[in-house]
């Protein structure tokens, strides 16, 4: 669905009307929801779609997903989010999982940036340049 400019205006406003601090705010983007649903601006179906799409991208940014192909331990994982939080902040959520098609190494995801030190992905591309 295209989107007026003006509605991309719109939901970017009410967007940053959410934020505190910089952050995301639960109940201010409900408020917001709420509002446009009762006030029914023009083209708030659009507006409301954008506005969604911009709070998935936000908490997709600020989520980080750790795979590898075994359990990290304490250790390994602490230092892990912790270099995660330097390079994102400290308002990153991160979740470690097990993904055992890596073979080895560790898979990182936050957002649209992915890191990819597996050796999977070293014989993809190994094989890519055969």
């Amino acid at each position: 669905m295209k989107i007026s400019k003006l509605a991309q205006r719109d939901a970017r406003q009410l967007f940053r009307s959410c934020q505190v601090n910089g952050l995301l705010d639960e109940n201010r983007v409900r408020q917001a929801v709420t509002l446009v649903l009762a006030q029914k601006p023009r083209r708030y179906l659009e507006i409301l779609s954008r506005l969604l799409r911009l709070v998935k991208l936000d908490l997709e940014r600020r989520t980080a997903r750790v795979e590898s192909t075994t359990i990290l331990p304490g250790d390994l994982q602490t230092d892990v989010a912790s270099r995660i939080k330097k390079i994102y902040g400290d308002s990153v959520d991160i979740a470690f999982g097990q993904n055992p098609a890596l073979i080895g190494g560790l898979r990182v995801k936050v957002g649209s940036d992915v890191y990819d030190g597996s050796v999977r992905a070293k014989l993809e591309s190994l094989a890519a340049s055969f």
